[in-house]
């Protein structure tokens, strides 16, 4: 693959062609950025859970902080794999490669638009939904290429059909992202067919030939056409490293605020990031830094903020070693997959703690079984009345969708059903529980 192709200003939309690289003082992938800050499902995501329920007395990560936080780190990323790119290639336009750690930063804001409420387990609820719950009727009635999308509920497809589809009343071509920026999302670039039981793929079958315009464009290096499969955009890697990163560590510093893990634990696992050798320099500051922050949250905050720039440069690293496979689409992973020594340890060690004792912790636990019953309740009710929308009950419940989420009277059932998963997706953790409320009768609306 090449830069020259693979960073493109084109924006998707109706006769869109490539455009000026800067634009009212700001390059395109800058517009981007700003695009992202400012959209309706970025600012949903503060009300979205990340790990954890979201806060009370403790204030721990929701999606929005975590979205945040992450794109601070590609940004760094970014920046580091200019410069190498700038050493190793030829480019036609040099000062575009000075934008990568905006793009990277871009997707990195983007990366979970598509998840829907209540955490991961969000998207298990939506395919157990489909697959063990009342859906299951519908798979009969569908094509195998679209149960595989509905009944594998993949939050990265949701974001690039959220990026890219025209909903009902919206301008053409979503948000008009540029083609480097949507492709640097797409973690998983192969259809749902594509993946072992139809888990972790990037797109689904309404934007199969969306996402073959912009792959093309780029000039991604496709792997087979049935099932579509391209390699990664190169971007991706430094996306998902930056994901990667955040969440891991964050993760444990959350855990210690919220006493699922004890001061000695959090800390613990956190100075397993530095080798006794060869980082000895960098253990005496932080022997002399525990000494002076008395703080416990400020000290983890301290040793979390090192490893994370360790865990940069050493990424960048494996990027760089590995230069020629990943423009070329041959490496297999993630790049924290080819870590090595102390940090390929301790980030292990940091995983099986996580599943351990963070991941199915009592809190955790109820806001997913809690998930689970909101979110098959939200989509029985609505399904049953897009499909039966002569009802008095039906016209009802579909009167207080919003209008970009119109079905109209010639769409297909996949169509009918996306609709649905669309609205519900989209749902901040709030918003589902008040609507699950009023539907089961356990609450009304106030008259003010």
């Amino acid at each position: 693959m090449d830069w020259n192709t693979l960073l493109s200003t084109r924006r998707y939309q109706p006769g869109s062609t490539p455009t000026l690289f800067r634009s009212h003082d700001r390059s395109q992938f800058q517009r981007d950025y700003d695009r992202m800050i400012f959209s309706s499902p970025f600012r949903r995501l503060q009300n979205k859970t990340q790990v954890f329920p979201l806060p009370g007395n403790v204030f721990v990560h929701n999606r929005l902080t975590h979205s945040l936080e992450v794109a601070s780190v590609g940004r760094s990323l970014g920046a580091k794999i200019a410069q190498h790119a700038r050493a190793a290639e030829r480019v036609d336009h040099p000062d575009v490669l000075e934008e990568i750690g905006t793009i990277v930063s871009t997707a990195c804001l983007a990366h979970d638009l598509g998840n829907p409420p209540f955490g991961h387990s969000g998207e298990e609820a939506i395919s157990d939904f489909f697959l063990e719950g009342e859906g299951q009727y519908l798979k009969k009635m569908l094509t195998d290429e679209e149960w595989a999308d509905i009944s594998h509920f993949e939050g990265n497809a949701n974001a690039f059909r959220l990026l890219t589809h025209t909903f009902h009343g919206r301008r053409p071509g979503g948000y008009t992202m540029t083609f480097t920026s949507l492709a640097s999302i797409v973690k998983y670039p192969h259809e749902a067919r594509a993946s072992a039981k139809g888990y972790k793929y990037g797109f689904f079958q309404s934007e199969k030939e969306v996402f073959r315009e912009v792959a093309d464009a780029l000039g991604m290096i496709k792997l087979s056409e049935s099932p579509l499969r391209y390699a990664r955009h190169p971007l991706v890697y430094l996306v998902e490293a930056a994901d990667d990163i955040c969440y891991q560590i964050m993760d444990i510093e959350d855990s210690h605020k919220l006493k699922i893990l004890s001061y000695e634990e959090a800390v613990g696992a956190l100075l397993n990031f530095y080798d006794k050798e060869e980082d000895k320099e960098e253990l005496k500051t932080i022997a002399r830094t525990q000494k002076i922050v008395t703080d416990v949250n400020e000290y983890i905050a301290f040793l979390r903020a090192g490893i994370i720039n360790k865990l940069i440069n050493a990424c960048a690293e494996v990027f760089c070693r590995n230069y020629e496979k990943i423009m070329n689409g041959a490496l297999e992973g993630s790049l924290v997959h080819h870590l090595s020594g102390t940090l390929k340890t301790a980030y292990e060690a940091c995983t099986d703690l996580a599943y351990a004792r963070i991941y199915h912790t009592g809190i955790v636990t109820q806001i997913q079984i809690a998930g689970f019953k909101i979110l098959a309740t939200l989509l029985k009710e609505y399904i049953d009345a897009i499909l039966k929308p002569g009802t008095y009950y039906a016209r009802n419940i579909l009167s207080i969708m919003p209008e970009q989420y119109n079905v109209k009277a010639g769409d297909s059932l996949y169509t009918k059903i996306q609709t649905v998963t669309d609205y519900v997706s989209g749902m901040t953790d709030s918003y589902a529980l008040n609507l699950y409320r009023k539907i089961k009768g356990i609450d009304l609306p106030e008259i003010r």
